[in-house]
């Protein structure tokens, strides 16, 4: 069978930065091992497969899958696919912001289109659940032994390493500067002793030593568990990030937000707008977005029969 695809990047405003993603916006008669034969097929970091929804009121219903398995809940196929329906006059946009809810496998998740003189330009998405806090990581000498650092480039008390998760876990490290989150290359040994079978096997690495004036954190994120060597934007890991900044500002009520700037170290420049709404000193919600581009679009002929 013929299926219709289109490519976007995400998290930026031009075509070859930000994060790419593969979207099948009618998925219907694919069943799990034809996805993840296209998302290999693809080899981007996530491929997302759309259906019609289960429950009335929802827009659609959304599978992701990596090149290697399904996941629950991803950032950029989120915030792409319900940037894409929008463009393709899949979704009906209702003034300046037209809020949908995507099923997906961790919940459903509400998303914000933003657009401009009737054209989508940006998506926010909010997650399905809050920040969860996972336990204490592996000693700073194995993180920093796993990215090739000096245990004095990596940050310690209060901005200690932290594992948080709103439906994805990441390893939040925090390191001193910009240098040294150039000078990380990731240890595959060390990470197979250290961080595979940990809560969030997956690093993600930042700085408040962000290079533009407007950002508050630079970041790179590694995931050796599927195989991806780098992700230049990781939607899921900035809404727990959120939860991971978020903690540790004196704000007891009201909306925290930040730029985060990933990709740059690739080529692939990204921009994440992340805000974290917090009650009585918790954080209780929390949302990433940004811009997204078309890059390309067609067909895809998928065996009705696996091979």
């Amino acid at each position: 069978m013929r299926y219709r695809f289109y490519t976007l990047d995400v998290f930026t405003d031009q075509v070859f930065g930000g994060n790419p993603l593969a979207v099948l916006p009618d998925a219907r008669g694919l069943e799990p091992e034809q996805m993840q034969r296209v998302a290999r097929e693809f080899n981007l970091s996530e491929t997302a497969f759309v259906f019609p929804p289960r429950e009335r009121g929802h827009a659609r219903r959304l599978r992701i899958f990596t090149p290697a398995h399904e996941l629950p809940f991803a950032g950029h196929p989120t915030v792409g696919t319900a940037f894409l329906l929008a463009s393709i006059g899949e979704v009906d946009l209702e003034g300046e912001v037209t809020t949908v809810v995507l099923e997906e496998e961790v919940g459903p998740v509400p998303v914000g289109i933003r657009a401009q003189r009737g054209e989508p330009v940006s998506a926010t998405l909010s997650t399905a659940r809050p920040p969860e806090f996972g336990p204490p990581p592996p000693p700073l000498e194995a993180i920093a032994e796993t990215l090739s650092l000096d245990p004095t480039d990596l940050l310690s008390g209060e901005d200690r390493p932290q594992a948080v998760s709103c439906g994805n876990p990441f390893l939040f490290i925090p390191v001193r500067d910009r240098s040294a989150l150039a000078r990380i290359r990731v240890n595959p040994a060390a990470w197979e002793r250290y961080l595979a079978t940990y809560w969030a096997p997956k690093p993600y690495i930042f700085t408040y030593d962000a290079e533009l004036p407007e950002s508050a954190v630079r970041a790179r994120m590694f995931s050796p568990s599927i195989g991806l060597k780098e992700d230049p934007a990781t939607g899921a890991a900035a809404v727990a990030l959120a939860g991971y900044l978020g903690v540790r500002d004196p704000t007891e009520v009201g909306t925290l937000r930040w730029q985060v700037e990933q990709g740059f170290e690739m080529g692939r420049p990204s921009l994440l707008q992340v805000e974290a709404d917090k009650a009585r000193g918790e954080v209780v919600a929390a949302r990433v977005g940004g811009r997204c581009v078309r890059v390309a679009e067609g067909t895809i002929e998928v065996p009705t029969q696996s091979r």
